[in-house]
């Protein structure tokens, strides 16, 4: 959603600023004034912005890999588990192998 700032006229009778004195004498200036910090304003909020969605960005990043590691770790420790107990297996199989071939 974008947000456009009206430029403010100099000049004109029915204007509600002629009521008031301007430290500049010419009203225009001060409008001038005016409409460059408007200006600038408006390029300071698009610049932070830009800055707090890059920052969500990295974040939901961030986010992403973390699961995505615990997710891997999680496999991992579920390959390595299977894989020792088929170590133990194969040699408590070995063990009783052995027993029952010196007990025949």
């Amino acid at each position: 959603m974008k947000k456009f700032i009206k430029l403010l006229g100099g000049g004109g009778g029915g204007e509600p600023l002629l009521a008031y004195e301007f430290e500049p004498d010419t009203k225009s200036e001060v409008l001038t004034d005016l409409q460059e910090y408007l200006l600038t304003s408006q390029i300071y909020h698009s610049w932070m912005d830009g800055a707090a969605a890059e920052q969500g960005s990295r974040m939901t990043a961030m986010e992403n890999a973390s699961k995505n590691a615990g997710e891997l770790i999680g496999s991992l420790t579920l390959k390595y588990n299977r894989a020792r107990q088929a170590r133990i297996t194969t040699e408590l199989i070995e063990i009783i192998s052995g027993a029952s071939a010196l007990e025949d």
